[in-house]
């Protein structure tokens, strides 16, 4: 891992008659962290426009809200509320990330991770995948009192002996097992308590990284291993024991906790903007390949490219669209 932002945004309900438009213009580069919401790089619809990378993976793991995505492979989807979406760039795509307000009877906001994992040098130059994981198909760990619980974006963390966990694409560093790759959303209420397991290869002569990020609730004075956290921060565990968190019965709010978890690739890492390669003469190679083929085009009629308001969440990949089961029958999830 070598790049996660947690996006926060109290995005109003449309009020643009459907255009899912925000009722001012953005200035094309608004990262404001007082403001309500952002538009980020979007103009009109808050977002991410049209924008390429390579050589690694994005996931993309939503709380509340919805995305609207658009690729250069001509894969979509509107996505959200729980729902995952894990994407390999390899060897080059254009994507657009935007956050249309699609309700009009209800404020917008958005509550997500978008976490870069790296790929191994043998991997840099595949082809791009796509996969969508609806939240019913996400694990949730529950303790027995109902007091912390785990989201399980990836990782064989916290599963029960029935659950079985979404499988990365398969180029991914995740896929190996091996590699001990975990990515957990750990939300304890007051009161609660739960353990965050040795991590399962640190037995095996492997150096496991893992940290863990206070994201909420800081002001509760959680204990992590013992000792009492007051801030927002990040923590490195050993990833060689058990690590207790607890939370004070007294506490006003509960605390959330992302961790992230793998063993080291041991690779050089050469990054420009948004691609991440081993060489800087590999840099340069990017730079070259997207000004001459634009990773195959961009297949899309806007840049900010959104889907119609009454759309609903969906995957199209490989030319066949899916929904969520609540919303139809047809596979519940979708990997190109």
């Amino acid at each position: 891992f070598f790049f996660c932002v947690y996006k926060k945004d109290k995005s109003p309900a449309d009020e643009s008659g459907g255009k899912m438009e925000a009722a001012w213009p953005g200035n094309g580069s608004d990262f404001n962290p007082h403001a309500p919401y952002r538009m980020y790089h979007g103009h009109h619809i808050p977002g991410f426009p049209q924008h390429p990378h390579r050589g690694f993976e994005t996931i993309t793991a939503t709380m509340e809200g919805l995305i609207d995505h658009a690729d250069s492979v001509g894969n979509a989807g509107r996505y959200g509320e729980g729902d995952v979406q894990w994407m390999t760039a390899g060897g080059g795509v254009v994507h657009g990330e935007m956050f249309p307000l699609v309700h009009a009877d209800k404020p917008n906001h958005l509550r997500l991770f978008q976490i870069w994992l790296n790929l191994p040098s043998k991997s840099k130059m595949v082809q791009p995948s796509f996969a969508m994981f609806w939240n019913s198909d996400v694990p949730v760990y529950h303790t027995d009192d109902g007091k912390a619980s785990v989201t399980v974006w990836a990782g064989d963390y916290f599963l029960k002996e029935d659950v079985k966990q979404n499988s990365p694409p398969p180029d991914s560093w995740a896929a190996d097992e091996s590699n001990d790759v975990a990515v957990l959303h750990i939300t304890v209420q007051p009161g609660g308590a739960i353990v965050i397991p040795k991590a399962n290869k640190s037995g095996d002569g492997n150096s496991i990284n893992r940290s863990i990020y206070l994201i909420e609730g800081h002001e509760g004075n959680v204990k992590v291993d013992g000792k009492i956290i007051g801030e927002k921060v990040c923590l490195t565990l050993d990833a060689t024991k058990d690590v207790p968190i607890e939370l004070d019965q007294g506490a006003n709010e509960e605390v959330q906790f992302l961790l992230l978890q793998g063993k080291p690739i041991n690779e050089p890492v050469a990054q420009h903007g948004p691609f991440v390669m081993n060489t800087q003469s590999e840099i340069r190679d990017a730079f070259m390949d997207y000004q001459r083929t634009q990773f195959g085009g961009w297949p899309w009629p806007k840049d900010d490219m959104v889907f119609p308001q009454d759309k609903g969440r969906f995957a199209l990949s490989d030319g066949k669209e899916t929904r969520p089961p609540s919303a139809s029958s047809t596979t519940e999830s979708c990997t190109s």
